[in-house]
């Protein structure tokens, strides 16, 4: 099959209605002495969390609340509330705002011991001012910087703190005044409670580790590696997009940031030899999604899920190995399957990066190996992402092209300072809702609902669950949905004997890929929007792509094999078993093994895969005998693989 007839229409792109997908602010254009105080505030604030992690603790609600502050100034400064005029410059009305955030910080700060000693039993009338106004800030920062799903969210949270009483069921409670209200949830129960904790210390570093990589250009070093690796291979564009998401996922922990940053070139790629628009905006909006779920850095959900569980990260990192290989293993077999199906070529050699060039540029990888490394090690989050952040720095430094030298430090400095502005936003907006749900014991309420299905159906209990979290993935970042499930569903799923990690791994996984999960798909639509392809057909078929991930998580429940708990050579064996499960599966629903695989033979084929995914004796024997006898069959009806037959590369 040669490349469609419009694929070159695709050499000039607008990644414009693709960043309308992820809500990302109206950024201003800030004048003379303005942008200069800003890039010095945003510089100084990525200083200051460093040296707090790593040299000169200070109290933790305290730090917190600069944190908010701090974030709060940035976030007035560099996003506008809408389109138009304030777009340049700052307006007397930001300035304002500004001086708000510093006088609540400022509160906090004066009054820290008061605060601690009275926190959750008595108030002052300055706690109460503090906390609405502090509680207005934070919804329109995140309405700036996030768009207005989160801020509603967050608003029916605070209304049904003071209507529990006239609700009925397991809605009911009994209601709370405004000054207790605004008190408690201005304090560490609320707004500055675990999910800010999360944004002031992993976030930030991780950020800046993430800034300072792209910086060196890491970045550009990873894709380039990625099409030096597999450019050449029958579908080879499409492998470079699912091979450059493992690696791009360590420096983006957005699915749709992801999208935008990679699919701009992976895509008109893939459309050059032969991709249709719908499949190739589903293949980049799936592999980019992955990236939350790849370690060392996944998404900054995984950083709270640390704080909530108190499993330490570098456990949850390595729990998540085998799924994260899981979906990139399928996703691989899906593009290399799409490309026998449809006789798709590679890249000309001639076009590639030469290896050896690319080989000889390994040192740019170092910080990522520094970073495992010194988590391997038991060095703390902190200290071992500091560490990376000066490796990437010192690596620059090797490359005579891309040498971070003042400018460019200062420049990472402020870039992650800009980018974290927004997750301050959304994990205090969420710290709102979870401190409501705290508050009024909602939470445990919905535990209860949880039990009652569990005691008809466990399996049922988890369909529940996993139906909670798509939902609030659609309508919330990550992170946000993460922290709410895990306050609402978690405990529910501990109580039915779920193992914490599990549990929390099971929500998370679907509030990861929520993104690319109809009718709200952020990710696809990205995609869809850069490739201009069908938005819905792009959706459909990433969820194809990503089928493995919706069945995975429930296989957790059935045994932690699959999160590595447990002996090296059973969790070898399931990873095996289940990486032949995720094969089958692809080959199922693409309809594609040593040949055209008709629907019989397809439904047969997807119950052996589920059996291989399913970590049991019995259920793996079984997918074992269906997956080689529908191999042999199809070997008898076709022969060979049609596949070897595929043309090599153009020259």
């Amino acid at each position: 099959m040669a490349a469609s007839p419009d694929a070159k229409a695709d050499d000039q792109i607008d990644i414009s209605a693709a960043d309308n997908y992820e809500f990302t602010g109206y950024k201003r254009d800030l004048p003379g002495w303005q942008g200069l105080l800003v890039f010095w505030t945003c510089v100084a604030f990525t200083v200051f969390h460093l040296l707090i992690l790593n040299v000169f603790p200070i109290d933790s609600i305290l730090f917190r609340a600069i944190h908010v502050g701090w974030g709060g100034v940035i976030a007035f400064a560099v996003y506008a509330p809408r389109r138009g005029r304030t777009l340049y410059g700052i307006p007397a009305y930001d300035w304002l705002f500004i001086l708000l955030s510093i006088a609540c910080a400022g509160y906090v700060g004066y009054y820290i011991d008061e605060l601690q000693f009275r926190a959750g039993a008595l108030y002052e009338p300055g706690d109460v001012a503090a906390g609405f106004v502090g509680v207005l800030l934070i919804l329109e920062m995140t309405r700036r910087t996030a768009g207005l799903a989160l801020p509603i969210i967050a608003g029916v949270f605070i209304l049904y703190a003071f209507i529990g009483p006239w609700l009925p069921g397991i809605l009911y409670h009994k209601g709370y005044g405004f000054g207790f209200f605004f008190s408690y949830i201005y304090s560490d129960q609320g707004i500055f409670g675990v999910t800010t904790q999360v944004s002031s210390t992993y976030i930030v570093l991780f950020i800046t580790f993430g800034a300072f990589l792209t910086m060196s250009k890491a970045g550009d070093y990873m894709n380039d590696l990625a099409v030096s690796l597999v450019g050449w291979a029958r579908g080879g564009p499409a492998k470079v997009a699912v091979l450059s998401g493992v690696l791009f996922g360590t420096i983006s922990g957005s699915a749709v940031g992801n999208v935008v940053a990679s699919g701009m070139i992976t895509i008109p790629m893939m459309r050059r030899v032969g991709y249709d628009r719908s499949t190739a905006g589903a293949i980049e909006a799936t592999s980019s999604t992955g990236g939350q779920i790849t370690p060392p850095v996944m998404g900054a959900g995984a950083f709270l899920m640390a704080e909530i569980t108190g499993i330490a990260y570098t456990e949850i990192a390595l729990a998540a190995i085998i799924p994260c290989l899981l979906f990139y293993i399928a996703c691989y077999v899906h593009c290399d399957l799409h490309a026998v199906k449809n006789g798709l070529r590679g890249l000309p050699r001639s076009e590639l990066p030469p290896l050896g060039a690319m080989l000889q540029k390994i040192y740019l990888l170092s910080p990522i190996f520094v970073l495992i490394g010194t988590l391997l090690m038991g060095y703390s989050e902190f200290r071992a992402g500091t560490l990376g952040i000066v490796c990437a720095l010192v690596a620059s430094w090797i490359s005579s092209q891309h040498r971070m030298g003042v400018r460019a430090t200062l420049a990472a400095l402020d870039h992650a300072a800009r980018e974290t502005a927004q997750l301050v936003a959304i994990c205090a907006c969420a710290g709102i809702i979870v401190g409501v749900i705290a508050l009024t014991g909602v939470g445990g309420r919905f535990s209860h609902v949880i039990l009652a299905v569990a005691g008809e159906n466990k399996l049922l209990a988890m369909f529940f669950a996993m139906l909670i979290s798509l939902v609030l993935g659609m309508g919330m970042p990550t992170t946000a949905a993460y922290a709410v499930a895990a306050s609402v569903v978690a405990p529910g799923l501990v109580r039915i004997g779920v193992e914490p990690l599990v549990a929390h791994m099971f929500i998370f996984y679907y509030a990861v890929i929520s993104s690319i999960t109809p009718p709200v798909a952020l990710a696809s639509f990205a995609a869809a929007a850069i490739a201009q392809a069908d938005q819905w057909r792009t959706s459909i078929i990433a969820v194809k792509l990503g089928l493995a991930t919706f069945i995975v998580p429930f296989m957790f429940f059935v045994s932690p094999l699959l999160l590595a708990q447990g002996e090296l050579l059973p969790i070898l064996y399931v990873f095996v078993t289940a990486s032949a499960g995720v094969f089958f599966l692809a080959c199922s629903t693409e309809g594609w093994l040593n040949g055209p695989l008709p629907w019989p033979l397809r439904v047969v084929l997807f119950g052996g895969a589920v059996c291989l995914i399913t970590p049991e004796t019995i259920s793996d024997v079984v997918g074992v005998s269906i997956g080689v006898g529908v191999w042999v069959l199809q070997r008898l009806r076709h022969g060979a693989d049609p596949g070897a037959r595929v043309p090599s590369p153009v020259k």
